[in-house]
């Protein structure tokens, strides 16, 4: 039997991709297995799968001063040596990264034992881990067009993002049974990230008198982001976090209020759902979400909004704006040509491999 291992973690970007690959890997014969961090989010992610798990030390790679610098560059070495260890153990055939700071100790490690490495890059622009990994790695997966020009000449492959099967196949009647909301009424969706965006659950919040005269809202949060003073407002609905029941409230939801991380768009992208980006400002991160949501603008996927410019009327304004036109948005997302990431993506695997 085919063996590969998958690898990526710290948040939940770096892991769904690789939880949407392992259906069809199955089915094209591959015995998977999953190397991540001790105990991070990877970890609990991929339990419901019954793959194994190999846990290794991990260290984060700052652009900025920070005391850990002294000390996580020792835990990558551990990192590096147990990859190495687990490697021979599992002699897989391949290994495919999501990126993120786990994976620069495996994909370096496999790299040591003549392993073969695709990695795949969410952002428009290679993050830090991804650089370090790029050399080592046969081909490369992206997601943008702008990314290719980036990209060792040879090694890219525009894919676009894995996205779970499952996300195509909810049911609207069972979400708006769940948030007992209306279906003569139109849905916005608000979702920002695992972790939820404080700044976008805000102007949210203060804008929700204006957008309920028109819409129903559905709010996904994050963990320990309610709102206990809202949870009685006819047409609000939230919730901290979504895992089985978030393919119902995609299919429900006319229009999206999102974050502008690489998956989160790209799932957007594939279900076709008009959507208001408003990126993580670059003073908070390394700018990738002002360019990934740039891009999708450009090509007539998205309406951006930046943080700094949010107000309650702007939200509104642009929310109602992004209804009215939703099919313009609907017919330039069906014309993209990264139609199935997943079969790309497994062939480039099978191709290698063989």
């Amino acid at each position: 039997m085919k063996k590969i291992v998958l690898t990526g973690g710290g948040t939940a970007g770096h892991v769904t991709p690789n939880i949407a690959l392992i259906p069809r890997l199955r089915e094209s014969g591959y015995e998977i297995y999953y190397m991540g961090s001790y105990d991070g989010i990877e970890k609990r992610l991929i339990g419901d799968f019954d793959i194994p798990y190999y846990g290794i030390a991990t260290g984060k790679f700052r652009r900025y001063f920070d005391p850990k610098n002294f000390t996580d560059p020792f835990r990558v070495i551990k990192g590096y040596r147990e990859a190495r260890k687990i490697l021979k153990e599992i002699q897989p055939d391949i290994v495919f990264s999501k990126g993120g700071f786990v994976s620069v100790p495996v994909v370096r490690a496999a790299d040591s034992l003549d392993i073969p490495c695709i990695i795949h890059e969410s952002d428009m622009t290679p993050g830090l881990a991804n650089k370090l990994c790029i050399p080592a790695a046969v081909k490369v997966c992206c997601n943008f067009p702008e990314t290719l020009s980036m990209l060792p000449e040879g090694k890219a492959v525009l894919t676009g993002s894995p996205i779970r099967k499952e996300l195509t196949q909810g049911n609207r009647i069972s979400a708006l049974d769940l948030c007992s909301f209306t279906a003569n009424k139109p849905v916005v969706m608000v979702i920002g990230g695992s972790s939820g965006a404080a700044s976008v659950n805000q102007a949210v919040r203060q804008a929700l008198p204006k957008l309920l005269e028109d819409f129903q809202v559905v709010h996904l949060c994050g963990r320990d982001k309610m709102d206990n003073l809202l949870l009685k407002v006819e047409g609000y609905k939230q919730f901290e976090y979504l895992k089985n029941e978030l393919k119902d409230i995609f299919a429900m939801a006319d229009v999206v209020i999102s974050r502008a991380g690489a998956n989160a768009i790209c799932e957007l992208l594939a279900l076709h759902k008009p959507n208001l980006l408003i990126p993580l400002p670059s003073s908070s991160s390394r700018g990738d979400q002002l360019l990934n949501a740039r891009s999708f603008e450009a090509q007539g996927f998205s309406i951006v909004i930046d943080e700094d410019y949010l107000t309650e009327n702007l939200l509104v304004e642009k929310v109602q704006e992004l209804y009215c036109s939703r099919q313009v948005y609907i017919d330039n997302m069906k014309q993209c040509q990264q139609k199935d990431a997943i079969e790309t993506i497994v062939s480039l695997i099978e191709e290698t491999v063989r």
